[in-house]
């Protein structure tokens, strides 16, 4: 069994504190722009990558901060409108980082006549980089932690209480990080003249899964708890995500076979 005691500052200079949490999204974004640009971008949209990345930072920052006030905080910041735009105190939700990025990729693709499923596959190919980074920070944090538990390999999270808990920041740093970047690499290999759109299905599909399934081992939202079914908020937006990527590879191999 682990104790995590890490603090979440990583850097403190005079007043200045750089946080993990900040370095993640740093780190995840570098690593993910590196290998778009030197390995998986081979069309007509390397040359406009470098300006489609900033539209993916805006999209990334906003869309995941307005996720987790509409998704997860919504009463808390309905009341407290001006902490919405305290973003260093942490709040950010996965799923509405992604619709952000569909939007913000919806505006560049039209503004250059691109097909967004060209830029949106890139991503979906580099994202797990991120989500791994990400959820290690998570794990610095003490945060998203998971149901209390005897397994081996169980963490007592100091920050938060004397249990000992499962570590389900780093079964999704595995699973939707390392796993589903593998996933993506096998699929990019197997058939790079797919038609566009299909890795960003995939991408959807078994994030969506992975997701879904580490939700059984992390502790719900203290302000909600859990809902329908007994399912938390993760799963239910999971759920929709899994129907969308379902329906976008029926409709993209559907496409494919008539073509």
């Amino acid at each position: 069994m682990f104790i995590n005691n890490f603090d979440p500052v990583a850097i403190e200079i005079l007043s200045l504190e750089i946080r993990w949490y900040s370095l993640a999204y740093i780190m995840g974004i570098l690593v993910g722009w590196y290998l778009a640009k030197n390995i998986f971008l081979k069309n007509s949209i390397q040359s406009k990558f470098d300006d489609y990345i900033t539209y993916v930072i805006i999209g990334l920052i906003f869309g995941g901060r307005l996720g987790y006030v509409l998704f997860y905080n919504f009463d808390y910041y309905l009341n407290n409108f001006l902490d919405i735009f305290k973003v260093w105190q942490g709040g950010m939700s996965f799923h509405g980082g992604v619709i952000g990025i569909i939007i913000s990729s919806f505006i560049f693709s039209k503004k250059n006549n691109d097909n967004i499923f060209e830029y949106l596959d890139i991503i979906a190919l580099v994202s797990p980089v991120g989500i791994f980074f990400g959820r290690i920070a998570n794990f610095i944090n003490s945060e998203l932690y998971g149901h209390e538990t005897s397994v081996p390999w169980a963490v007592q999270f100091i920050q938060i209480d004397s249990l000992y808990r499962h570590p389900s920041q780093l079964y999704e740093a595995i699973l939707e990080g390392i796993f589903l970047f593998l996933i993506m690499i096998f699929f990019w290999n197997k058939n790079k003249s797919n038609a566009p759109g299909k890795l960003s299905a995939l991408f959807l599909i078994f994030y969506s899964l992975f997701r879904y399934f580490v939700e059984y081992f992390r502790a719900p939202d203290e302000q909600l708890g859990y809902l329908i079914l007994n399912l938390t908020m993760g799963q239910l937006i999971s759920f929709i995500f899994l129907i969308t990527g379902l329906s976008l590879y029926y409709l993209k191999n559907d496409t494919k076979k008539k073509s």
